[in-house]
Parts: C-alpha cells; sequence; structure tokens
C-alpha cells in the first residue's frame, strides 16, 4: 500500500508540474505574440507615416513644378513678344540675351528649390522607418 500511495504522489506531482508549466509555456508565448503583434503594428504606423511624408513632399515637388512650368512659360511669352517689338537686330540679340541670362537663372534657382524639396522629403520619410529600425537594434542588443 506504501508503494501504491508513493506512486500516486509521484503521479500528481508530476501532472502538478506538467500543468504549470505548459501554462506558464502558453503564458510566455502569449506575451511573445502579443508583443510582436504590438512591433508588427509599430512598423505599420512607421510605414503609413513615411509614405504620408513621401506624398506631401511629391505633393510640394509638384506643385512647386506646375508654379516654375507657368511662370517660365509666361516669362518665354514676354520675350517673344518683346523680341517682336524690337526695332533692330542689336536690340532684338540684346533682348534674347538678356532673357536667355534671366531664364538660366530661374532654372537654376528652381533646381536648387526642387533638390531641397526632394532631400526635405526622404528625410522626412525616412524618419519613422529610421526610428522603427532604432528600436529594433536596442531591443536585440537588449536581449544578448
Amino acid at each position: 500500500m506504501a508503494a501504491a500511495e508513493t506512486m500516486k504522489k509521484t503521479v500528481e506531482q508530476f501532472s502538478t508540474a506538467s500543468n504549470q508549466a505548459f501554462k506558464d509555456g502558453v503564458e510566455k508565448s502569449l506575451a511573445a505574440l502579443a508583443e510582436a503583434n504590438t512591433h508588427s503594428k509599430k512598423n505599420l504606423e512607421a510605414v503609413v507615416a513615411s509614405v504620408t511624408a513621401a506624398t506631401k513632399g511629391a505633393e510640394a515637388l509638384g506643385a512647386e513644378t506646375f508654379a516654375y512650368s507657368k511662370k517660365a512659360a509666361e516669362d518665354q511669352v514676354a520675350a517673344v513678344k518683346s523680341l517682336a517689338a524690337a526695332k533692330s537686330v542689336q536690340e532684338a540679340m540684346e533682348l534674347q540675351t538678356t532673357w536667355a541670362k534671366s531664364a538660366l537663372e530661374a532654372y537654376i534657382a528652381q533646381m536648387s528649390k526642387a533638390s531641397e524639396i526632394v532631400s526635405a522629403s526622404i528625410k522626412d520619410s525616412m524618419k519613422p522607418l529610421n526610428e522603427r529600425a532604432s528600436a529594433a537594434v536596442e531591443k536585440f542588443q537588449a536581449a544578448r
């Protein structure tokens, strides 16, 4: 009878320990899953923020380019009118030279503005992604 009692206690202890280990494993798995879900949600939010920033940059670049194109076309029409009104070849050459110089300066200024817009857009769109990458690196380093 003592052997049966000892066996019963051993089985009960084993059963209790197994149940507790299983419960602990499930809880750890659920916690890891919840953490992974939170991490994925933050990554998705970072991608959305990045795309939003890139879209705003593209819109700004498009608006700036449209405004420049409109002004350049107006300036060209004005230059053609002034050339048509020139009274001599010398005056026409001076008008053409002045217009070409101002058109080139305006183009260079526009390219500088466009470069600034693109640079700012890239910086703004990469910021949320860089923050998530930094967070992931910190998490991996903390786990080591």
